[in-house]
């Protein structure tokens, strides 16, 4: 049982959310480690630096993994950054992933 009973929990679908990350993110590695967190999870979607110094993407999977990778965005990113909050919007259930893998974004 254990995680894989939570998965099943009300036939579990799939969510697709849209994230902002702000505080010290940019040139500290933070879409690498977003990119290694998210496939470790088995999640797909997209990140990015933006012109304003923020990164953002979206994440789309089974949702208690999305759930874990949005904690990993509030609260602990890569080694050497400093988040201050994370927002996230568009959040929605999906019949099927939209994306093939999880990708760095220029």
């Amino acid at each position: 049982a254990g995680a894989d009973a939570d998965a099943m929990e009300g036939g579990e679908g799939l969510l697709s959310v849209d994230y902002e990350v702000f505080g010290k993110v940019q040139g500290v590695f933070f879409r690498k480690y977003t990119q290694g967190e998210a496939k470790r999870l088995g999640l797909v979607g997209w990140v990015q630096n933006t012109s304003h110094g923020t990164v953002q993407g979206q994440i789309q999977g089974p949702t208690a993994r999305v759930r874990e990778l949005q904690d990993w965005l509030r609260k602990i990113g890569s080694p050497q950054s400093r988040i201050s909050r994370a927002d996230f919007s568009n959040e929605k259930e999906i019949t099927a992933l939209e994306h093939k893998d999880f990708q760095i974004l220029k």
